[in-house]
């Protein structure tokens, strides 16, 4: 089946998904699970082949990480199939209603977009978790993964398939869309035929798709993500938030990237920080002012500054003011996720209000910005754009809404 009829297919299939109650709805994401879980070993074999073509291939090990599988993230992959079912069916909500003076009743009501084409990179988890989100919310998908998983991808669409004819759903809902480059191209310009694309990934794939598309575009951005140690910080706080944000899984869009410092508590708080980042594995890029407090801080070029490492690498600055930290951040941020520590509730609200981005933390690690973590369930991203959704998508941002008018014979006059 070539694209064209792939897309052909999904959006008859996206008429059935649109009528689908929630229980169907529900039966299919748990018959998807049981499905998945029990193509385990299959899933794991192949993936397998996946991961060493990837390291054959010289991919970096950042890269690597995402495309793994381990019996325990099969199992949150399809855990995340069960939580979704457990989640509120967006569709048909009221956003809003009111009734005109004629007597009509208007109503605001969440429709699924119909067809959604999601272009994402070496993360198998996604195909799952986009695939449950897309069904859960009305919309067929239209899954394109990146080659270096397409062994993994091709197992998991075939089982989530198996599980939705498996309660008479077609299966045309869920399909995997392969090919070259040619076939991404034919994703981004069939508008009329896909509602809408999705890319999730770096920097390199968002750009190509926001600005070749023709096709509408949800923008999922990259994340330069900072924390800033405020003068009025509790040192062993912000130590503890930066550990997390950075180490617990630095290949990921909310890990942090840069460490922003106020002059004033430098000299309490670098000396601990920097030895707490280096002993776990962390290289820090440092201005001059940051490299006086350790040895182990190489010198940061002014291009580090922009960059998602995605890695044990940390760029660092120290400042002298408030205002320098908005000023670099204004300069330097994705929009993504910024972070502040501070026990000053003035200086917090500044920060927050000055701050231009999808999320703003306050005494809190960026690692929150997530989907499954503000209870949403899976998430299809994290949008940084401003229009229609931004910050971590979940069922109600992967909706469109219609108007209904409901009257008893009323004309406009």
């Amino acid at each position: 089946m070539d694209f064209a009829e792939q897309a052909v297919a999904a959006r008859v299939a996206s008429i059935e998904l649109a009528t689908l109650n929630r229980d169907a709805k529900d039966a299919a994401l748990h018959a998807m699970a049981d499905a998945l879980a029990a193509a385990e070993p299959a899933l794991l074999a192949e993936n397998a082949v996946d991961v060493r073509g990837a390291r054959d291939a010289g991919t970096d090990e950042s890269i690597v990480d995402r495309l793994v599988l381990t019996p325990q993230r099969v199992a949150g992959m399809v855990q995340g199939l069960r939580d979704l079912a457990a989640l509120p069916d967006p569709i048909g909500d009221a956003v809003r209603g009111w009734r005109l003076g004629n007597g009509a009743r208007v109503t605001q009501i969440r429709v699924p977009f119909g067809v959604v084409g999601i272009i994402y990179e070496a993360r198998p988890n996604v195909t799952a978790d986009a695939a449950g989100i897309c069904l859960k919310s009305g919309n067929a998908a239209l899954l394109r993964g990146s080659s270096s998983a397409l062994h993994t991808n091709r197992v998991t669409v075939e089982a989530l398939r198996a599980g939705l004819s498996s309660v008479g759903i077609t299966p045309d809902a869920v399909q995997l869309v392969e090919g070259g480059r040619e076939i991404t191209g034919e994703m981004m310009r069939a508008r009329g035929l896909v509602d809408v694309l999705i890319p999730r990934g770096g920097a390199g794939l968002i750009s190509a798709v926001v600005e070749g598309s023709t096709v509408p575009v949800i923008e999922t951005g990259t994340g330069n993500c900072h924390i800033y140690v405020d003068a009025a910080a509790d040192i062993d706080q912000a130590i503890g938030i930066l550990l997390n944000a950075k180490v617990q899984r630095p290949s990921v869009c909310n890990a942090a990237e840069t460490l922003l410092v106020h002059r004033d508590i430098a000299d309490a708080f670098l000396p601990r920080a920097l030895d707490a980042l280096s002993q776990a594995g962390v290289t820090v890029h440092g201005d001059g002012a940051t490299r006086v407090f350790s040895d182990a801080v190489v010198p940061a070029t002014d291009t580090e500054f922009d960059a998602e490492y995605l890695s044990l690498d940390l760029a660092a600055r120290v400042v002298d003011s408030l205002d320098e930290a908005l000023t670099h951040i204004r300069s330097h941020t994705t929009g993504h996720s910024e972070t502040i520590v501070t026990r000053n509730r003035e200086t917090a609200d500044r920060f927050v209000a000055g701050v231009d981005a999808a999320a703003v933390l306050v005494n809190a690690s960026s690692r929150f910005v997530d989907g499954g973590e503000f209870g949403f369930g899976a998430e299809i991203g994290i949008s940084t754009q401003k229009l229609h959704a931004r910050g971590p998508m979940g069922l109600p941002e992967m909706t469109s809404t219609k108007y209904v008018i409901e009257g008893d014979g009323q004309v406009r006059v």
